[in-house]
Parts: structure tokens; C-alpha cells; sequence
């Protein structure tokens, strides 16, 4: 009896050690983002906002002419590419700016009608980019056929894919294994985004070695959570119910905890402009972009061999398939369930340093606006499926972004969602689950 006792002690003061640790991590990372003295975030490459614009001639584009913004105290300045594109990050979008083409640097041979105004005025909307154009003569106009339109998005929308089956695969493994619906998902990438944010900013180090520390932490993260919250409440036998409000609790707690140490606005990581790869024809996708579809597949095909054809994986589809059978057969379920908590942590963190990158930017509540489409890819995939979640997470990102073809693009997440439920009209179980008996 007293051998029974020590050893639940010891039990409870080692989770309790690890709560702590996360607990501390978690603030120093907090505090770090929050720190002025740690993170100097006030350079005009790192503002959240920017004005932009082309600048031509008879539909040729200017190259080296000087744009100046100017609002409140605040004066930025650029000079146009060889393309005839300019771009000028701005401190906040709070306050009207006057964008003026300065007339004097105009290339020698270029010369602006009688009555062209130099000077345009800027408001920002809800966005945070303003685009201003000067056309300095008569253009043709320029169209692009649809077919062009559908591969450029085609392309976007797979790039969205993957980086969202990322979130999807952890959630879905989760579910798996747990039977939990975790509400607080979302908030799993956000800190993922933000460790990243405060390995490159406030510790300075370059963002290549940043982000694989950014998945560590949020990996430890993940196992901090599960073993000062979830497994004793497993233990003390909550039903799934009770833990779903559990992570609806946590959800928005972490949330404006993130709020409350990183502010409203949105901070940029290091290297978020890169140029368009050239002779692409109409698909335009940027240096990052293409890494970071690289980055996505070869982590799903690395954990797709771990699912498959480790002793690991294996033991976790079978704790999946069915938890008591598998502890039955000699699986220890708790430890399988720690390691899919620790999986879907660092796949969160990943998703979340590249959903950082195509927003783009960082935000207090940037996991919570796709966890929706992670559970619609999850269920259009098939619930607990992690290939599922692959599957459905591709469909939901095409959708996303083709459906901007026709529809505005503030109803393109509204699109994706009104095909899950035509589908889940016929195919209740998902397109790679299956149906199951009930009663």
C-alpha cells in the first residue's frame, strides 16, 4: 500500500513538473513577443500594412521613379522595379495617407499629360493593402482568360491544401484515439506561428533554424497540455462531451492570452517577401510558396511512413481502430495517446508557421479562422482518418480558392462548407471512412 501511494505521488508531482515547465516556456515565449527590449519589431520591413501600386506609360511600365507615402508622422518612400511596381510597408492603417509620384524622377523621356495628378489620396479598408496606380497615358487593356484565372488559383488552392492538411492530419489523429473534438486546435497553430515569431525576432536567430525549433516547442507544448490537462481528466473517466467544452474553455483562454502579450495587430516573419519565380506563365507563385509546398509534402510522406510502417504507427491505428481491443493485446494506450498529442502539436506549430506565410502574417486569432475548414476537411475526409484528412483537407483548399471565380472572396470558406454538406448528404461516413453500425 505504501509502495501504491509513493508511486501516485510520484505520478502527480511529475505531471505537475511538466505543467510547469510548459506553463514557464510558454510565458517566457509570450513575454519575449511582448518585450520591446527583446524584439524589435518597429523596422519598416517588418510593418504589418503597405501601399502599392504600379507605375506606367501607355501600358509600359516606369522603372526607377520615386513614390513617397506620407501620413500622420510617418514618410516612406520607394522606387519602382523594372516591372513598374512599388511598395511601401506602413506603421498602421489608423490614419489617411497622401501618395505622391514625385514629377522629378521620372525617367528622361517620360512625360506626364497636361492635368495628371501626382498626388492620390489613401484610406485603408479591411484589408492590409492599398493598391494606387498611375497610369501616366492611354493603355490597352489587358484581360486574362479564365482558363489562366482557374490554374493561378488551382495552384494557390493546393498550396492551401497542403499546409491545412497539416493542422487536419494532427486533429484528426487526435479524434482518433481520443474521441475529443479539440476545439482548442486552432490555438495549437497559433503558437506554432508565434514560436516561430519569437525564435527569429526575439532571440534572433535566422528563420531556417527558427521554424524546426518553433515545431519543437510547439511539440513540447502539445505534451505539456496533455499531461496537466487531458490525461488526468481521462483518468478521472470525463466523457467526451465534458471535454470538448473543456477545449472550448481553452480555446478562447489561450487566445486572449495571445491577444493580451501580442496585441491586435499582425507582425510579419523574416523573409515573407520573396520574388515570383519567372517563366511560370499565368501561375504566380513566389519563392516561399514553393517551399512551402515542398516542406508540406515531404512532412506528410515522412509521417505517412510513420503511420505505416513504424511499430509506433501501427500501435496508433490500432489504438484508433479500437482503444480496448488494443489494450487488450498489450498496447499501452495512455503512451500511444501522449505520442499522437506530441504528432499533432508539431504538425499544428508547422501548419502554422506557413499559414503564416500565405495570409500573410501573424495574428492573435489566426488558427481560429481556419479551424473550421480543418474540421470540414476532417469530416469530409472521414472522422479519425489521417489519410482522410489529407484527402479532404486538398478538396477544401481547391475549393477555397477556385470558387473566387465566382463568388466574392469574402464567401469563399462559405463555398467549401456548402459542398461538405452535399457530400456528407450522400456520403454520411466521408470519402475514405467508413460506415459504421449503430444500436
Amino acid at each position: 500500500m505504501t509502495t501504491t501511494r509513493s508511486v501516485r505521488a510520484h505520478d502527480r508531482w511529475r505531471r505537475a513538473l511538466v505543467a510547469l515547465i510548459a506553463g514557464v516556456f510558454s510565458g517566457a515565449l509570450l513575454f519575449g513577443l511582448a518585450n520591446p527590449a527583446a524584439a524589435d519589431t518597429k523596422s519598416p520591413e517588418t510593418f504589418p500594412f503597405a501601399v502599392q501600386g504600379n507605375v506606367r506609360v501607355a501600358g509600359d511600365p516606369v522603372e526607377g521613379a520615386t513614390v513617397v507615402v506620407t501620413g500622420g508622422e510617418y514618410t516612406g518612400e520607394a522606387k519602382t522595379a523594372a516591372n513598374g511596381s512599388w511598395r511601401v510597408p506602413v506603421p498602421t492603417k489608423d490614419v489617411p495617407y497622401t501618395v505622391e509620384l514625385v514629377k522629378d524622377s521620372l525617367p528622361s523621356g517620360v512625360v506626364a499629360p497636361e492635368g495628371f495628378a501626382f498626388t492620390q489620396e489613401v484610406t485603408f479598408g479591411p484589408t492590409s493593402n492599398v493598391t494606387r496606380n498611375f497610369t501616366l497615358g492611354a493603355a490597352e487593356r489587358t484581360t486574362t482568360s479564365f482558363l489562366d484565372q482557374f490554374l493561378s488559383r488551382a495552384v494557390n488552392g493546393l498550396n492551401f491544401g497542403l499546409m491545412l492538411a497539416l493542422a487536419a492530419i494532427g486533429a484528426s489523429l487526435v479524434f482518433g484515439t481520443t474521441g475529443l473534438s479539440n476545439f482548442a486546435h486552432g490555438e495549437m497553430v497559433t503558437f506554432g506561428a508565434l514560436a516561430a515569431l519569437f525564435f527569429s525576432v526575439a532571440v534572433n536567430i535566422p528563420i531556417w533554424v527558427a521554424i524546426p525549433l518553433a515545431v519543437v516547442a510547439s511539440a513540447l507544448f502539445g505534451y505539456g497540455m496533455d499531461a496537466g490537462l487531458w490525461r488526468p481528466l481521462r483518468r478521472k473517466g470525463i466523457g467526451t462531451v465534458q471535454l470538448m467544452i473543456v477545449s472550448i474553455g481553452l480555446s478562447l483562454a489561450l487566445r486572449y492570452i495571445f491577444q493580451m502579450f501580442v496585441g491586435g495587430g499582425t507582425v510579419n516573419l523574416p523573409g515573407r517577401a520573396t520574388a515570383n519565380i519567372p517563366g511560370l506563365g499565368p501561375i504566380s507563385l513566389s519563392v516561399t510558396d514553393v517551399v512551402s509546398m515542398a516542406v508540406s509534402v515531404v512532412v506528410i510522406i515522412a509521417f505517412a511512413f510513420w503511420l505505416m510502417r513504424t511499430r509506433i504507427g501501427r500501435a496508433t491505428r490500432a489504438v484508433s481502430d479500437n482503444p480496448s481491443l488494443a489494450a487488450a493485446s498489450g498496447i499501452d494506450v495512455d503512451a500511444v495517446v501522449r505520442i499522437v498529442w506530441v504528432m499533432a502539436a508539431a504538425l499544428a506549430g508547422l501548419s502554422g508557421v506557413l499559414w503564416a506565410y500565405f495570409r500573410p502574417g501573424i495574428k492573435w486569432d489566426m488558427g481560429t479562422s481556419i479551424l473550421l475548414l480543418v474540421f470540414a476537411a476532417i469530416t469530409l475526409g472521414g472522422l479519425g482518418t489521417a489519410f482522410g484528412a489529407l484527402v479532404g483537407s486538398i478538396i477544401v483548399g481547391l475549393l477555397v480558392e477556385v470558387s473566387t471565380l465566382w463568388i466574392p472572396s469574402d464567401l469563399k470558406y462559405v463555398g467549401a462548407l456548402v459542398v461538405l454538406i452535399v457530400i456528407l448528404l450522400f456520403r454520411p461516413q466521408g470519402l475514405l471512412g467508413r460506415r459504421e453500425r449503430i444500436g
